[in-house]
């Protein structure tokens, strides 16, 4: 079998990705069944996966480490195509940070039918609420009125994180730092909606859960670069800084599994987003359309306690 040049280097250069970053990205995958935490119980999880999105991944491969170096070296630099590959990287990168994802959260049923989590995801923080419009809302222990094996479960949920680009750090794109002093933070409100449905007696084995999700992305980012020109004819004039906002909405699609036995289960999923992220503005006036898909598998391990109320 015969592979072509492009489709090993853009292999490659996801390989370099998955090991050089752990994605600092909102965790926007949907783990949650449509059962919310009973009031007065815990659970506490950790999750793996990876955030792997086509628009970014094509734009990195459009300029090489080979290439930065080079720009990297050079006393003065102009605007020219790499310079520009370089910049759009950073930027499409910025909306969807690629490779492998990490958090750890806890959740607490604080009234019937709604719980609260907290998320740290590889120094994002993230909150969030879910309220349960479906189902019974006891436990195992303790089943709800009418509760039975295979019942429907049904929630919708509100997710909240804010994060800002320190990923640049372990990016090889951070030679050029010093050139284009690259800066961005962004706000991310996730809506999913959620059923589920359970595998015994209010979810004593687990369930199975699919949905929707929408996800808004508010971005501030900019441009602050150093010996940086352009030319008009025969003028050379700096590189003037750049400061804009942005925000798009994606869409998507989920399908998750929790499987066990009473207060230990995996949880496996896999989420998918499309997202028009919109038009942004480059350093040479000029602007630039991003848009791709976000696939999002995950895996985790979640442990449920408290004696509830």
């Amino acid at each position: 079998m015969r592979f072509s040049t492009a489709l090993v280097h853009k292999a490659c250069m996801l390989v370099l990705l998955l090991v050089s970053v752990v994605s600092c990205t909102a965790p926007r995958a949907v783990i949650n069944s449509g059962k919310v935490t009973a009031t007065g119980k815990f659970k506490v999880g950790l999750n793996f996966g990876g955030n792997i999105a086509t628009e970014p991944i094509g734009q990195l491969d459009d300029i090489g480490k080979a290439a930065v170096d080079a720009i990297a070296k050079r006393d003065s630099v102009y605007y020219d195509d790499e310079v520009e590959a370089a910049t759009k990287a950073m930027l499409a990168y910025s909306l969807d940070p690629v490779g492998p994802t990490f958090d750890f959260y806890i959740r607490y049923g604080i009234a019937r039918r709604v719980d609260v989590g907290y998320k740290y995801a590889s120094g994002v923080h993230v909150f969030d609420t879910q309220y349960q419009f479906l189902g019974p809302t006891g436990t195992p222990d303790n089943p709800g009125i009418g509760a039975e094996a295979g019942e429907w479960y049904g929630s919708v949920g509100l997710q909240y994180a804010g994060q800002s680009s320190e990923w640049i750090d372990k990016l090889f794109l951070d030679k050029l730092q010093p050139l284009l002093q690259f800066t961005a933070k962004r706000r991310d409100v996730t809506v999913p909606i959620i059923f589920s449905k359970s595998f015994g007696v209010e979810e004593e084995k687990g369930s199975v859960a699919f949905g929707a999700v929408y996800n808004y992305t508010s971005v501030k980012y900019g441009f602050e670069p150093g010996r940086l020109f352009q030319k008009y004819g025969t003028e050379v004039e700096k590189v003037n800084p750049l400061m804009e906002k942005n925000s798009f909405g994606s869409f998507g699609l989920f399908v998750n599994a929790k499987l066990g036995f009473k207060y230990i289960y995996i949880l496996p999923a896999i989420t998918m987003y499309y997202q028009n992220y919109g038009s942004y503005k480059l350093l040479n006036s000029s602007s630039y359309s991003f848009s791709g898909f976000t696939f999002i598998p995950s895996i985790g391990l979640q442990a449920s306690f408290g004696k509830g109320k």
